[in-house]
């Protein structure tokens, strides 16, 4: 096995240029049942001259902040992979990336067009939770490979279809406790979204968790409303029980206007927050969004050798910007998908399959850290702390 397949997808010295369930059962029916579909290239012949993939993406809706990064991390490892000659003399990998439109209907859509065309070997899908959720039983039941990135709500990872780069933000989320432990916060009050599927896991699941290990207590949990605005009253309800800390959890850009009312309210201590808050949207919070924390799977400022060899790679790609954690999920996503396909020597979807089962047994290293490893189909990672100074990305530690 070649440097690149026992490791991961960077090779130093090497730059490269640069829903619902009713919903995923009425989709199902309209491909025809549950049978298997069709089965993609076939691999009698080894790798076809193109290999094709789709990766759903939210372009546009309240995620397009999140969809933009991703699909830089998509395409900078598609031209990576063709300008090495990764997958063999004159085979190209060719990602068509699809916008979402923030639709869990055009989502699972997309994805059923990408199952019926013979020549799509694997799906990238929606890092959006509600959309994957309807993508993957169609996933496991049309035997589609597809890899998510983001996606951290229940539902996503159901079988040996369906992969995801990382872990759900729930699963290290508790790195935030050395934060509270060192702060003596002994109370919490949340502000949250339920209407993201991970932002509801967070709110309701992963800070009481947090809060009963460490002894905190939960003053109020209050949730808003797709359609919220003004966060002012749901704010004022939950400073009135006088906490210690506030949770804002909220989508994108909502997290800056969150920022600016929780200030305008007299709070002016740090704030628990969500990698959705990432990606500069608290840009227009200004000096407001100072001081909101929270874990992430990737900081461009990380000492391990793997992750800062992607970020060179990145910033010579897209004059010297630093990468989010987005674009370095999609990037590995993609790799992980260009390795299946050469260790099967197939773009055959049953072969590709196999071999991404077979890759998970082993150590990835990619642009999230060095050899890191999967559970349950998706890949682990410890953790890193973000805070918000008021105009960029400060790191403040590691999972030990």
């Amino acid at each position: 096995m070649s440097q690149a397949n026992q490791s991961g997808p960077i090779r130093r010295g090497r730059l490269a240029l640069v829903g619902t369930a009713t919903l995923c059962l009425s989709v199902l029916a309209a491909c025809g049942g549950s049978g298997n579909g069709s089965a993609g290239p076939g691999g009698e012949d080894g790798i076809p001259d193109t290999v094709q993939l789709m990766a759903s993406v939210p372009l546009t809706g309240p995620a397009a902040f999140a969809g933009a990064e991703a699909e830089k991390g998509y395409e900078l490892a598609m031209e990576e992979i063709n300008e090495t000659g990764f997958l063999g003399d004159g085979v190209t990998l060719d990602i068509d990336i699809r916008d979402t439109q923030a639709s869990v209907q055009k989502a699972a859509s997309d994805f059923t067009s990408a199952v019926t065309d013979p020549e799509m070997t694997a799906v990238l899908g929606s890092l959006s939770s509600g959309e994957a959720v309807a993508q993957s039983p169609i996933a496991e039941q049309k035997k589609m490979p597809v890899v998510y990135i983001q996606a951290g709500s229940p539902g996503i990872v159901l079988g040996d279809y369906t992969y995801r780069f990382p872990v759900p933000m729930s699963e290290y989320y508790d790195i935030l406790s050395q934060q509270v432990e060192e702060e003596g916060w002994k109370s919490i009050g949340i502000v949250y979204a339920p209407w993201i599927p991970t932002l509801k896991e967070l709110g309701e699941n992963a800070i009481p968790a947090m809060a009963e290990e460490l002894g905190m207590e939960i003053t109020s949990t209050v949730a808003t409303q797709q359609t919220t605005q003004d966060f002012s009253a749901p704010i004022q309800q939950v400073l009135k029980t006088n906490p210690d800390v506030v949770s804002i959890l909220q989508i994108g850009p909502a997290n800056a206007t969150a920022m600016k009312q929780l200030r305008q309210a007299g709070y002016d201590g740090k704030v628990l927050g969500n990698s959705s808050a990432g990606a500069d949207t608290l840009l227009p919070a200004g000096p407001a969004g100072a001081g909101m924390l929270w874990p992430v799977d990737f900081d461009h400022a990380s000492e391990d050798p793997a992750t800062q060899e992607f970020v060179e790679l990145y910033r010579d790609a897209h004059d010297g910007e630093d990468p989010f954690p987005y674009a370095a999920e999609a990037y590995d996503a993609t790799w992980f998908i260009a390795r299946a396909v050469k260790e099967a020597d197939s773009a055959g979807r049953e072969d590709v399959v196999a071999a991404m089962k077979a890759l998970t047994e082993e150590p990835f290293t990619g642009a999230l850290g060095t050899e890191l490893s999967f559970e349950e189909n998706s890949l682990k990672v410890k953790g890193v702390v973000i805070e918000w100074d008021g105009k960029e990305e400060q790191f403040l530690y590691a999972a030990q």
